[in-house]
């Protein structure tokens, strides 16, 4: 009977260190996850940046290059619609990867609190 309860004990004992070590690695994965999204989300930002820039360059020279590229039939209105309201669009999608970002990185914080 001792010795069931030993065995016993060691299960437990086991099952218990494996849980503490799977939080611990969840809780890495957790915030390397956060720490990928904030490189993401700062190169998202670069790229608006950029893309901002050559905004700023093309839309005051006009060039006929532009037109040729656009197609035939585009008028400079239309490829300022165009290029504004795709630079909404990306930052609705940057703003929405920040908040995801944001809650990774909180979770993360929330779990390194809790395991220490």
């Amino acid at each position: 009977m001792d010795s069931y309860f030993y065995f016993d004990f060691i299960y437990v004992m086991v099952q218990i260190k494996l849980e503490i070590h799977m939080d611990e690695i969840f809780t890495k994965k957790v915030r390397a996850a956060a720490v990928a999204g904030w490189w993401t989300v700062l190169i998202a930002y670069c790229i608006l940046l950029m893309q901002w820039f050559a905004y700023l360059l093309i839309i005051p020279r006009q060039p006929a290059a532009m037109l040729c590229f656009w197609g035939q039939g585009v008028t400079w209105p239309e490829i300022r619609t165009v290029w504004l309201w795709a630079m909404v669009a990306y930052k609705l999608g940057v703003a929405m990867m920040i908040f995801v970002v944001i809650w990774l990185t909180l979770w993360a914080r929330k779990l390194a609190k809790i395991q220490s």
